[in-house]
């Protein structure tokens, strides 16, 4: 096959599929295997979710997706181009944004912005032009001269996907964009990352372990744990497998949380019920005719409530499903 048949060939697939993932294992040694198997595939033009606790392995498939490291075994295409025997090829279509900010304190944003283009042989007319885009694009025109040690961390973030963007990179990775942020620049951002993907068609691999971030940005997600792929869908897909609703309930006592997951498995309004400390987490068809049953059942068996609450099947729930334990537990136990 010739170069010019290849590279149609690549150009077809990559209108369909940004990025393919396939059986991607990463070992650092004997005890810590960081990918297990990682497999998932993310349309062009879309914004893809990892969502997973720290240490579930998200940042390290990132790094070798952005060519940072190389993979024990699998196989990885960024529009078409392979990751492992393509690596300068694919640095010219992707940009990313680290966890840790890559933003030079000392210089401007403007500064900031310029080396970065001029890495990638950028310059003149063309260059001072984008710069000029991104800084309105993100809200950062009226502080473009000024040194960086100065904006906020919400600024300072939005900066960095600036840079990351300045390219025109066919996909974007995103690894723990928000982190540290506070509730209104966290908000901020979501917005931007979501115009950019309807706004311009760029392909948005976002990693995450906050639950409302994937939920409000992923257009399509997967929740990886210990080094795999659980489950994969959209958010609203995901959720809508569990049918009916859930109960939270807040036992007076934790010692109580197993023998009130036992006398609730024989309660027919009860789908499956699982116990974690002093909670209880119940599915049920009919969350307002259960309740004042589950509540009965447990008072009439001596067993005191502290609180119970009814939902709609959130992606808590989803992650519970498919791991056996809260999403919250995961990271209090990888922190």
């Amino acid at each position: 096959m010739n170069s010019l048949t290849q590279t149609t060939t690549s150009t077809a697939r990559s209108k369909e599929k940004a990025i393919e993932v396939q059986q991607l294992t990463k070992t650092y040694s004997k005890s810590v295997k960081a990918l297990d198997g990682l497999t998932f595939s993310v349309k062009s033009g879309s914004v893809f979710g990892l969502l997973g606790p720290n240490g579930a392995g998200k940042s390290t498939a990132v790094k070798v997706m952005t060519t940072l490291t190389k993979p024990d075994r699998g196989k990885i295409e960024i529009a078409g181009l392979d990751v492992t025997h393509q690596p300068e090829a694919i640095r010219r279509i992707i940009g990313c944004v680290a966890q840790k900010s890559g933003v030079d304190p000392q210089s401007t944003g403007r500064e900031n912005l310029t080396l970065q283009g001029q890495m990638y042989g950028l310059s003149g007319p063309f260059l001072k032009s984008r710069i000029s885009g991104l800084l309105e694009r993100f809200d950062l025109t009226d502080a473009a001269d000024r040194v960086c040690r100065t904006y906020s961390g919400g600024m300072q973030r939005k900066l960095d996907i600036a840079m990351g963007l300045i390219h025109r990179p066919q996909v974007l990775f995103l690894d723990e964009p928000t982190t540290g942020l506070d509730p209104e620049a966290r908000s901020a951002l979501w917005e931007n990352i979501s115009q950019l993907a309807k706004g311009e068609g760029l392909t948005v691999l976002l990693t995450t372990h906050y639950l409302e971030e994937a939920d409000q940005l992923a257009d399509q997600m997967a929740i990886v744990d210990h080094g795999k792929v659980v489950t994969r869908g959209s958010p609203e897909a995901l959720k809508g497998e569990l049918h009916g609703d859930a109960l939270h309930i807040e036992l007076a006592a934790s010692d109580s949380n197993e023998q009130a997951r036992r006398i609730l498995d024989e309660v027919e309004e009860v789908d499956e019920t699982m116990a974690e400390k002093d909670s209880l987490y119940v599915r049920t068809n009919n969350g307002a005719r259960a309740i004042p049953v589950v509540l009965g059942t447990l008072e009439e068996s001596g067993i005191k409530v502290s609180s119970a609450t009814i939902s709609r099947p959130s992606l808590d729930d989803v992650y519970l499903r498919y791991t056996g334990q809260t999403f919250s537990k995961a990271q209090r136990e990888s922190d």
